[in-house]
């Protein structure tokens, strides 16, 4: 015989803490769930703080701009990388240049490609 939700709502009601506890074990052991509540960020606010905790970066070069070769220069200058792949990364933009930088370094690097007409995301 099934039972509805209403009445498994009421059977939880009438247990003791002591049984409640109990059955959420059981129910993370079985399904292998966590009852640990989770944080929502929710607003501007909670936004803001969700940016605040992340402490590394990614650097996403989305257009290299008019004149590539500025762009080039600057991801040979950030990564060291070669001036053959240099150019790879350039011409296959979208292209992740630096990864798990700093919040500062990430917008330092930012900085160097838009004074080189490219266009960057930090990620």
């Amino acid at each position: 015989m099934a039972i509805t939700k209403e009445e498994l709502f009421e059977y939880i009601e009438n247990l003791s803490v002591l049984e409640l506890s109990e059955l959420v074990k059981e129910f993370e052991e079985k399904f292998g769930v966590s009852a640990t509540p989770m944080v929502v960020a929710g607003g501007a606010a909670g936004g803001a703080a969700a940016a605040e905790e992340k402490t590394e970066f990614d650097v996403v070069l989305t257009d290299p701009g008019a004149k590539k070769i500025n762009a080039i220069k600057v991801v040979r200058a950030v990564t060291g990388l070669g001036l053959k792949e240099a150019k790879e990364a350039v011409e296959s933009a979208p292209t992740t240049i630096k990864e798990g930088v700093s919040k500062e370094e990430a917008e330092e690097i930012k900085k160097q490609f838009e004074e080189a007409g490219a266009k960057v995301e930090i990620k």
